[in-house]
C-alpha cells in the first residue's frame, strides 16, 4: 500500500519538494499505479546482478535499472537497501551497469540490496529522476526482504551531489549518506542553511581536479555549523577521473554507517 500512495502522490510531493525547481512535470499518455505495481512485483529478481527496463506510469518511459541482490535475503534476515547513484555519464544507456568499479566491491560487506538506476539525458535532480528514485526506492521496500532502518544512499561525483540533495530534501526515505568526490551547496535560495537531518559520510581528495577541496569543505562546514551530522573525510592524491581508488574509502564509509549510525 505504500508504494501505492507514492505513485498517487508523484505530482503533489515532487514539486513540493524538488529543490529550488520551477521545472514542470509533463504527464503524458498513463499506465495505471496498479499496472506499474503489478509490473514490479513480477521481476524476477535473481541473487546477483540483474538488468531491468521497467514502464513507468508515463507510457512508453521506461526506468532502466541495476538490481544487485543478496543471496539469503528472507522475512526473518532482512537485508540493507541501498540506491547507488552513478555519476555524469553524458546520457549514456549503460551508464546503470557500471557498478563492478567501486559499488560492487565497496558496497559488499553491506550484503545488501542495490539499486543502480539509469538518470537518463537529465541530472540526479531533475523531477523526472526524483519520481524514478524516490518510487523504485518504496517499491522495492514493499516487496523485498528489506529493513527499512538502514536504507542508503551513495553515489560519485554527480551521483555524490546527488546524495546530498537526496538527504537534505528526502529524509524520511533515507537512513545514511554516503557522498564521495562531490560539491553541494546547502544554502537555500534566501541564504539559509538547514542541517541534514541524514547522517552523511562525505569523502573527498585534496587533488579533485573538478571539485575544489575547499570548496566542499567549507559546504560540509557551513552544514555542521546549522546542525548537520556529517563526517568529512579528505584523501589523498586521487583524481577526480578515477572513482576506481576509492573503494577503501567506501568500505570505510560503510564501516562508519554500520557502527556509528545504524
Amino acid at each position: 500500500m505504500r508504494a501505492k500512495f507514492v505513485l498517487l502522490l508523484l505530482v503533489v510531493v515532487f514539486l513540493s519538494c524538488s529543490k529550488d525547481n520551477d521545472e514542470d512535470i509533463v504527464i503524458v499518455d498513463s499506465r495505471t499505479i496498479e499496472e506499474v505495481i503489478e509490473d514490479f512485483k513480477n521481476l524476477n529478481i535473481q541473487p546477483g546482478i540483474n538488468d531491468f527496463s521497467l514502464e513507468s506510469m508515463n507510457t512508453g518511459v521506461f526506468w532502466n535499472f541495476r538490481v544487485i541482490a543478496p543471496t539469503d535475503a528472507s522475512e526473518t534476515n532482512k537485508r540493507p537497501l541501498v540506491m547507488a547513484l552513478h555519476g555524469a555519464s553524458g546520457g549514456s544507456p549503460t551508464a546503470h551497469q557500471n557498478t563492478s568499479c567501486y559499488v560492487e566491491p565497496g558496497l559488499e560487506e553491506l550484503n545488501a540490496y542495490i539499486i543502480s538506476p539509469n538518470a537518463g539525458t537529465e541530472q540526479w535532480y531533475s523531477i523526472n529522476n526524483q519520481i524514478q528514485v524516490i518510487n523504485l526506492l518504496e517499491l522495492a521496500k514493499a516487496n523485498w526482504h528489506v529493513d527499512a532502518t538502514k536504507v542508503l544512499v551513495t553515489g560519485y561525483s554527480n551521483g555524490g551531489n546527488a546524495s546530498w540533495l537526496y538527504t537534505d530534501f528526502f529524509p524520511q526515505y533515507f537512513t545514511a549518506g554516503i557522498a564521495m568526490a562531490s560539491s553541494y551547496n546547502t544554502r537555500r535560495s534566501d541564504g539559509s542553511i538547514s542541517a541534514i537531518a541524514v547522517p552523511l559520510y562525505v569523502i573527498h581528495s585534496n587533488a579533485d581536479e573538478l571539485f575544489p577541496v575547499e570548496i566542499t569543505q567549507a559546504f560540509v562546514e557551513d552544514s555542521l555549523n546549522a546542525g548537520s551530522t556529517i563526517e568529512f573525510v579528505v584523501v589523498d592524491g586521487l583524481s577526480h577521473y578515477t572513482p576506481c581508488d576509492y573503494v577503501s574509502y567506501l568500505k570505510e564509509g560503510v564501516a562508519w554507517v554500520q557502527n556509528q549510525v545504524w
